[in-house]
């Protein structure tokens, strides 16, 4: 959320829907990959264990000084989040992050804080994660005492106004009901596959809280979170612009005000790598939203994480038109609106398409959405993206696409630079990972990058039979009983097709899904994030 003199939010819902009007002749069935075939529970499931991601020391700074610019970029980066959250109080750090960013501080009212940011048009936002809480501000060096006492204030002499905790945690509450539940299918999505993936594990819950975790939380309980969580030992400080060796003492030397340490850090369970699960999300709703995903013992700072993340890219970059999953099943079968993949957890950095910085997991997700589809063509959609993902783990890359794909991340990791707050953010990220000069390193990698050691790296560490699947729809029941029988999933279109794309359709529309009938599980929408 964002503290500012005007403070607004809007949603954008795009949805393209494919037409069912003509039904051509079908050509003689094309050669498919080896598809995966329906999935069977092993009798010990494998787990992945939980690697500790490095500790920077307590207040380390990052400083990326630019003299010539007037602007002056503030991050400082917690390592806490919604692990931290105690059993049943599902929300706590996010409400407590918020209520410190802006529900005013000893000497100001979050009225008053907003009228004196209003003038000096500064930024003072909040983003709390699974694992990390970022607060960012961003103003004129004229204006910069000023700023940074305020800035730094509601960390130090947070107000805990009584009204603006009630506020505040209805906000959260309706974030749940009527955007998260209702409004906003493809993060439902998204949420929905961190409680299957993670299920009975911190990173399960939805990092804004639970309605009844919420419902549960007192003001005394997010005084005792600030003193437990937003501490020296967890602080990373980010400065970036006009950045002198007096601005850096002044920080630290204010934030020394912090309690020291707190409470021990949140000790993470292995997970399950079981695969073939599916959650169906029951809902009112036109389109059907599809998430797959799979937990993986990939992250930065392995020697093949560079090579996975290029071959995800090339299935689908986020809203880019490059992608094999965008070109396939959008453009040329007007499925839906947009087909990606993550060779890690993807959240977009708001205002951007990219990738959100200082969201680091200890452990990680490969995952697949595909953006609202027609119902009727859900299980075909579905089927598409396994066959392309499939094809990848089977083949190499043809060469020629291969250097388009290179060619367009040499240069669009650029953007992902482009200002002071995200390179802080990559800068603070490569501290926990263990991987400096993580885009120069990217980069690096690319041009080395062959189809064959991308091919290999993809082998290791990207198995479909070993997907997880959410679909968020209204008719859960025959979706359910579609994934349990195996039944085709035959499409027709509103106008003329490739020859060759109707002989591949031939494949798709019985191709078998690694789903287990036995762990299908259909959940009405308001039962989600309940409890």
């Amino acid at each position: 959320m964002k503290t500012s003199a005007i403070a607004s939010l809007s949603l954008t819902a795009v949805l393209t829907l494919a037409g069912c009007a003509t039904t051509p002749k079908p050509a003689p069935e094309a050669p498919a990959p080896t598809a995966p075939q329906a999935a069977v529970a092993p009798a010990t499931p494998p787990t992945l264990p939980a690697v500790p991601l490095k500790e920077p020391k307590p207040m380390e700074l990052v400083v990326q000084a630019h003299p010539d610019t007037p602007i002056v970029s503030l991050r400082f980066v917690f390592h806490t989040g919604s692990v931290d959250d105690p059993k049943g109080k599902e929300g706590l750090t996010a409400l407590t992050a918020h209520l410190m960013a802006e529900g005013g501080t000893q000497k100001l009212t979050a009225a008053q804080l907003l009228e004196v940011l209003y003038p000096m048009a500064a930024e003072l936002e909040v983003h709390p994660d699974k694992e990390f809480t970022t607060l960012t501000g961003r103003v004129h060096k004229d204006f910069l005492p000023r700023f940074l006492d305020l800035f730094t204030d509601v960390l130090l002499a947070p107000r805990f106004d009584p009204a603006e905790f009630e506020r505040l945690r209805a906000n959260a509450l309706s974030a749940v009901r009527n955007g998260l539940r209702s409004e906003n299918d493809e993060a439902l999505g998204k949420v929905g596959l961190d409680s299957l993936l993670y299920a009975q594990h911190p990173y399960g819950h939805y990092s804004g809280g639970t309605v009844q975790g919420l419902q549960s939380l007192t003001l005394e309980d997010v005084k005792a979170q600030a003193q437990r969580v937003f501490t020296q030992d967890r602080l990373v400080i980010g400065l970036a612009g006009p950045v002198d060796e007096a601005l850096q003492r002044t920080v630290t030397t204010r934030l020394s005000g912090l309690p020291a340490s707190g409470a021990p850090r949140v000790a993470l369970p292995p997970i399950s790598t079981e695969g073939g699960r599916v959650l169906i999300l029951q809902k009112p709703a036109l389109s059907t939203a599809v998430s797959m995903g799979a937990a993986v013992p990939l992250r930065r700072g392995d020697p093949d994480f560079f090579s996975v993340a290029f071959a995800m890219s090339y299935l689908g970059e986020h809203r880019q038109f490059i992608g094999v999953l965008f070109n396939e099943l959008r453009e040329k079968r007007g499925l839906n609106y947009g087909d990606y993949t993550y060779a890690e957890h993807f959240s977009e950095d708001p205002g951007t398409t990219y990738h959100r910085p200082n969201i680091a997991r200890t452990q990680q997700d490969l995952t697949v959405w595909l953006r609202p589809v027609v119902p009727a063509n859900a299980l075909f959609a579905t089927r598409g993206a396994m066959y392309f993902l499939e094809r990848l783990v089977t083949q190499d890359i043809p060469q020629d696409r291969f250097d388009i794909s290179r060619g367009f991340l040499q240069g669009y990791t650029r953007l992902w630079e482009q200002t002071d707050q995200r390179r802080l953010g990559y800068a603070i990220d490569s501290l926990y990972y263990g991987t400096p000069h993580f885009l120069d390193q990217y980069r690096e990698a690319l041009a080395k990058m062959t189809p064959a050691s991308v091919h290999a790296a993809v082998s290791k560490f990207v198995h479909p039979d070993g997907l997880n699947y959410v679909f968020v729809t209204e008719d859960a029941q025959g979706l359910a009983q579609a994934l349990r029988s195996g039944q085709p999933s035959p499409i027709t279109y509103a106008s003329p097709k490739a020859p060759e794309l109707l002989q591949l359709d031939q494949t798709l529309i019985s191709l078998p899904l690694p789903v287990r009938p036995d762990a299908i599980r259909v959940v009405p929408v308001a039962e989600f994030m309940e409890k």
